[in-house]
């Protein structure tokens, strides 16, 4: 079987190609081409040995109307009637797409262009239906009112459809660049709960050329009511909050190039990729996991770009950001940056400027590392430790209307104030609430850890030392150590740019120093986070001095970053694999952790039963890593098996999450904040970043019969007691 990434190939138009291609050209049917098939007499087996002589190769054909073609079928479809007929008849729930709940008969008959559609043709069953609607769709988008649709883009392995529209739909429509030529769409924020939301986008005090650009930007097209401010010299918590009367946009890398038109200099956004088709700013560790994909899918251009794009934050801004918003200045993300960069580095290294690419990038994650990670109030200096704690005062504002209701009518109460007052008041430190400070403090940390929300981190996040974010940290330590030795002759000096703490321009790296910082966070991990007794890893409570019991599916994020020992790996294999492992792959924490849900204790969305993109995709690369080849491709197939059966029964849908115990609908999740990828109509256009990239990342781990395997729908326990009775000896 060809691999679903690589390209098809044909005489004609690629009957897998992009549908600006498929359905922008010219319409095959006016090009003169016909689809004739030759015709054969139902086969009489007295003439079998005339047939013989004369042409030995003659095909019998079949007596109905479904016959079998020399050639690939194709249909001859008048689009807008085909198109209401199909959803009339088969969208029977009418929700815009055909999936294995409607109640419809799932046949449709088709005219076939061979016979300019006089003959007709079944198209049978909910996939290929659901892919004839997806594809009237897209040719209606296209103008096309009459098309010649190839029978094999309806009844594509679903395995090569889904691996296909990823790399050629999927990830251009979560593409963004941040410049004058949409500044009216990026700059305009969904949460703006301000009297007068307009486009508005900071510019740091080092990108004065920036400020030029959209101040001319916002003066040559006053219509738009661009408003350009510049960011205040030095970010605190305080600044942070008087800029929420204002919420904006913050820039992100841009390139100089030449205008076409006017043949002078100007400013273009660096592209990066979003998680969902909602958002338009640049967000942090989504981008990781999404770079996986990409250069999977040799998109390394986009990668690269996103790592630019982090290092110019981390320049003008201190860190990776949550997200590239006003809002999220105070608040980072978990890191990434180093591994992002060298496998970007691996995919480029011959490419002009790629050593200095490197060089800024390592440049860029040593002052994110002591800047952020490595000071207070981050960094425990009793346990050696990081956390996830991010300064901020007040109630975050970016959330929805309603979503702290619950939590402040009670103190609007005591205070006799509105809701609206209260919040002014307690914001502005008018009223003092320790409790209430507390609360936040632990919230923020949550959206840092990017699992918001679980009970593993509510009310306590902040005092916790992770063993993901430690894990990360380590990864660092190991990455910049090894980039230095290797490719900057074991001497890097920072410049001012990038000067963090004590530093001084001029200062030297080694890679000696960051070996002893890994060693030191290793026997600190060793100490506080592993438990020998439970062969599992665990966060640390540094305020209440006592290691935590909560069993999440980061312990595996030791073996992605090389801490765990061959003897630590051995023990998470065999203890927390049979934990964590469920019908459609690894949870994101077990059901006892969690604990009982109900009215006044409702599910959170990183908590079991649910399944995430980052978590399969780190366990994969940890136990690959260690020589587990059996146990990746195990998780990797369950995991691919739930997207691909989705996918086919549920009209093309890929979305944020999955309940990965869910046999039959994984996606749909009844917690907090939906479910991202659902809300289309008639085809999917984005699907979901990270879940984008698992797919066609997890697809690296299997075998070509697994991928034979996935295309026909077959569970993982069907196909695994298939190999083991095919490999006993006769």
């Amino acid at each position: 079987m060809s691999s679903p990434l690589t390209k098809q190939r044909s005489n004609e138009i690629d009957p897998f190609s992009t549908p600006d291609i498929y359905y922008g050209n010219e319409p095959s049917y006016k090009s003169g081409s016909k689809y004739h098939t030759r015709t054969y007499s139902i086969g009489n087996p007295r003439l079998s040995a005339i047939d013989a002589t004369f042409e030995p190769k003659c095909p019998k054909r079949r007596g109905s109307h479904d016959e079998i073609s020399m050639v690939p079928r194709k249909f001859l479809i008048q689009v807008d009637s085909t198109l209401a007929h199909l959803a009339a008849q088969e969208d029977t729930d009418k929700n815009w797409q055909i999936t294995i709940e409607d109640t419809g008969p799932k046949v449709l008959s088709v005219g076939t262009a061979g016979s300019n559609g006089f003959r007709r043709f079944d198209i049978r069953g909910t996939y290929m239906l659901s892919n004839l609607l997806q594809e009237l769709h897209l040719a209606k988008e296209h103008g096309r009112r009459q098309i010649v649709l190839d029978e094999s883009r309806l009844s594509e392995n679903p395995v090569n459809r889904l691996a296909r529209l990823i790399k050629d739909s999927f990830w251009d429509g979560l593409t963004r660049v941040i410049d004058g030529s949409v500044i009216e769409i990026a700059g305009k924020d969904p949460k703006d709960w301000t009297d007068d939301p307009r486009p508005r986008i900071y510019i740091p005090r080092g990108a004065p050329e920036q400020y030029e650009y959209y101040t001319k930007v916002a003066r040559e097209r006053p219509e738009i009511r661009l408003d350009v401010l510049w960011l205040p010299e030095k970010i605190t918590p305080e600044a942070v909050r008087d800029m929420n009367a204002k919420p904006g946009l913050l820039a992100v890398a841009m390139d100089e190039v030449i205008d076409r038109v006017t043949g002078a200099k100007t400013l273009k956004g660096k592209p990066f990729v979003v998680p969902g088709g909602r958002f338009n700013e640049l967000y942090g560790w989504d981008s990781y996991m999404e770079s996986l994909g990409l250069i999977v899918t040799d998109k390394v251009h986009l990668a690269k770009s996103m790592v630019e794009n982090f290092c110019f934050c981390i320049k003008h801004y201190g860190k990776i950001l949550n997200a590239t918003r006003s809002y999220y200045l105070c608040r980072s993300q978990p890191p990434f940056l180093t591994d992002m960069a060298m496998r970007v580095y691996d995919e480029i290294q011959r490419e002009p400027g790629a050593r200095e690419f490197l060089r800024t990038s390592i440049l860029a994650a040593i002052k994110e590392y002591n800047s952020v990670w490595m000071a207070l109030p981050r960094y425990d200096p009793a346990t050696g430790l990081s956390r996830y704690r991010p300064e901020g005062l007040g109630v975050p504002p970016e959330t929805e209307a309603t979503h702290f209701t619950h939590i402040l009518e009670p103190y609007a109460k005591k205070y006799n104030m509105t809701f609206e007052e209260f919040v002014q008041a307690y914001n502005y430190g008018k009223v003092s609430e320790p409790e209430l400070d507390e609360y936040f403090l632990h919230d923020r940390a949550v959206r840092e850890s990017g699992h918001d929300t679980s009970y593993r981190l509510e009310k306590v996040c902040a005092n916790l030392a992770t063993i993901d974010l430690n894990s990360l940290l380590y990864k660092y330590e190991r990455d910049i150590s090894k980039a230095i030795q290797k490719f900057f002759g074991d001497k890097l000096t920072i410049p001012a740019e990038f000067c963090a703490g004590d530093m001084v321009p001029g200062n030297i790296q080694t890679s000696s120093m960051w070996d002893r910082k890994a060693r030191r966070r290793k026997a600190a991990v060793d100490k506080y986070l592993w438990n020998e007794q439970k062969g599992m890893y665990f966060d640390y409570d540094t305020v209440k001095k006592e290691q935590c019991t909560y069993e999440s599916c980061t312990t595996f994020w030791a073996m992605w970053s090389g801490l765990a020992t061959p003897a630590q790996a051995a023990r998470l294999v065999a203890t927390a694999i049979p934990k964590f492992e469920a019908l459609g792959g690894l949870l994101s924490g077990t059901e006892e952790s969690r604990g009982q849900t109900g009215l006044q204790r409702p599910n959170r969305q990183w908590d079991y039963p649910y399944g995430w993109a980052p978590q399969q995709m780190l366990a994969w690369g940890g136990l690959d890593r260690y020589g587990y080849r059996e146990e990746v491709q195990r998780l990797a197939y369950k995991w691919l098996f739930m997207m691909t059966k989705a996918f086919v029964d549920f009209n093309g849908v890929v979305v944020e999450k999955y309940d990965v115990t869910r046999g039959i609908d994984p996606h749909r999740v009844s917690a907090e904040y939906g479910n991202q990828g659902l809300d289309f109509i008639g085809v999917a256009r984005e699907g979901f970043g990270w879940v984008n990239a698992s797919y066609v990342y997890g697809l690296q781990f299997t075998t070509a019969h697994m991928q034979r395997a996935l295309g026909t729908l077959t569970p993982w326990e069907k196909y695994a007691r298939a190999i083991e009775m095919n490999s006993r000896p006769d």
